[in-house]
């Protein structure tokens, strides 16, 4: 996911390493022997947020159900079209041009009703730092398009918060059954055993799982 300004002016300024990354990588290591042995592996990387909360939530509508190579270029052809990814921008592009970027009829119904949300303020963007996890994951949820894995992404990327865990996430899910049971198949119950041990640091061993598939991507 890559972003911009939003729509209440300049974007807020996040850290460049999360607050609490470093003590995070030391309880996982001490605790968990699989994140002892992953986590030197990825040293000098870590999570990068992304501080435009409106941006962040078009890219994962965008992304969803699709391969990675398609959504980039959806994602390519729709930041041309709209430079400053602005709700207001977004809405005055309108359904044709949007298509033509690739996005299919429902997701291009998706995007301009988030964008119409946020020109609205039906969304309380300037109050998620100080809200619970589920209480954001409960608002963002009510817009079109927006599922609890659409929302835990944001979560992690936008508001940074350490403790999410994503058992939508194929991700999560493919780097616990390679890196714990062997490359066997994985349940939700299983998932949910293993990352126990991580609290409360959760999204920071599912980000080191995510760098084990993929040792690029930031």
């Amino acid at each position: 996911m890559a972003l911009s300004k939003d729509l209440m002016g300049a974007a807020p300024i996040l850290p460049d390493v999360p607050p609490y990354w470093a003590e995070a990588k030391a309880e996982l290591m001490r605790r968990d022997r699989i994140m002892n042995k992953l986590i030197p592996q990825f040293d000098e990387m870590h999570l990068r947020g992304h501080p435009d909360p409106f941006t962040t939530l078009a890219r994962s509508i965008v992304g969803q159900q699709v391969t990675v190579k398609a959504a980039e270029g959806a994602w390519g052809k729709l930041r041309e079209l709209c430079p400053k990814m602005t709700p207001s921008q977004v809405i005055k592009a309108g359904p044709e041009q949007l298509s033509a970027c690739g996005l299919s009829k429902r997701k291009t119904e998706y995007i301009l009703d988030l964008a119409d949300h946020f020109k609205a303020k039906r969304v309380h963007a300037d109050q998620w730092s100080e809200m619970d996890d589920e209480a954001v994951i409960a608002e963002l949820v009510r817009i079109r398009g927006i599922t609890r894995w659409t929302a835990e992404m944001f979560l992690i990327f936008n508001l940074l918060r350490p403790n999410v865990l994503p058992l939508d996430d194929a991700g999560l899910i493919q780097g616990i059954s390679q890196n714990y049971f062997s490359g066997e198949p994985v349940s939700r119950s299983d998932a949910r055993e293993v990352a126990a041990n991580w609290e409360p640091w959760r999204t920071v061993a599912t980000w080191y799982l995510w760098r084990s598939l993929d040792p690029i991507t930031g």
